[in-house]
């Protein structure tokens, strides 16, 4: 049976392999005046668009894979610069904090070395009402670093209050604006001692009402008043800052003028304060002295 493709002959086979031969070498020989450089031209003047519409279709999908590394690549950079600025920011609150904690201890030491008293560094860890105060403070540093009851705690802007009970790491302090509170203060002016009674308050209304033991004598508005002491330093050490006079009240049912104390020491921001202790303390903390810090022996 015959092949329904029958092969062509070797004639002509050897035909059109002369017609090839023929086309090239009239074409390298011509150049640009080759006599099939019309029929070229025409070719790619049909394909040319066809073969530039392909490649525009394709060139998406060739993309592809590129695409998906880059956005990769900048989802990798986002999350890099994420991170860092996250740290950065992290880094500067942190700073922050530790130049106030370290200005504090500078005032620390220079308190130490402006009134000759040794202090146990401690910092607030919590505030809040204690029995029947209401305005009370816990600090991390407790009998395990010499601290007891009846001991004046002070910070770098005054007076802050005194301890009323501690264990072996905390100690509850008592603050001068509580409403519980006395405190012996002497006028910087006259030297005209008095008491000093908080209201309970804190922040802005944070005021302390003074009454002198000389009800002839009327405060001076800016007077400064300073601790006068208590015996043997308990519970008040004397020298310690307290406040300014702001105002003077007096009435015609009244003996003697009252004075306002604004408080040098901002309660609502308490941090770093210092317990005033024997120098020959010794504890599991280093003791701020005089002229230098002591560390535990």
């Amino acid at each position: 049976m015959p092949s329904p493709h029958p092969r062509p002959s070797r004639t002509v086979v050897v035909l059109l392999l002369l017609a090839c031969f023929t086309v090239i070498t009239l074409d390298v020989r011509g150049g640009d005046d080759s006599p099939v450089e019309p029929l070229r031209s025409a070719v790619g003047s049909v394909l040319g668009p066809v073969e530039r519409g392909t490649a525009a279709a394709v060139r998406p999908v060739v993309a592809v894979p590129g695409f998906f590394r880059t956005t990769k690549g900048l989802r990798d950079d986002v999350a890099r610069l994420e991170a860092e600025n996250a740290r950065l920011r992290g880094s500067l609150a942190t700073t922050d904090i530790d130049r106030n904690r370290a200005a504090e201890l500078d005032g620390l030491l220079a308190g130490a070395r402006s009134t000759g008293y040794a202090l146990v560094p401690a910092r607030v860890v919590a505030m809040g009402p204690a029995q029947t105060f209401t305005r009370a403070v816990t600090i991390d540093a407790g009998t395990s670093s010499g601290i007891a009851p009846d001991m004046t705690v002070l910070n770098n802007d005054g007076l802050v209050g005194r301890v009323i009970r501690a264990d072996r790491t905390t100690a509850t302090v008592l603050l001068i604006v509580d409403q519980e509170s006395v405190v012996g203060g002497r006028l910087g002016s006259t030297m005209e001692i008095g008491y000093l009674r908080g209201r309970g308050q804190h922040g802005d209304d944070a005021k302390l009402d003074l009454d002198l033991v000389d009800q002839s004598v009327t405060p001076a508005r800016n007077d400064v008043l300073v601790t006068w002491g208590s015996r043997n330093g308990a519970p008040y050490v004397a020298g310690v800052p307290i406040g300014k006079v702001t105002s003077v009240r007096s009435s015609p049912s009244q003996l003697s003028a009252q004075a306002t104390i604004e408080p040098y020491v901002d309660f609502t921001s308490l941090d770093l304060v210092g317990v005033v202790v024997d120098p020959d303390t010794r504890g599991d903390r280093p003791v701020i002295t005089a002229g230098k810090q002591e560390e535990q022996r």
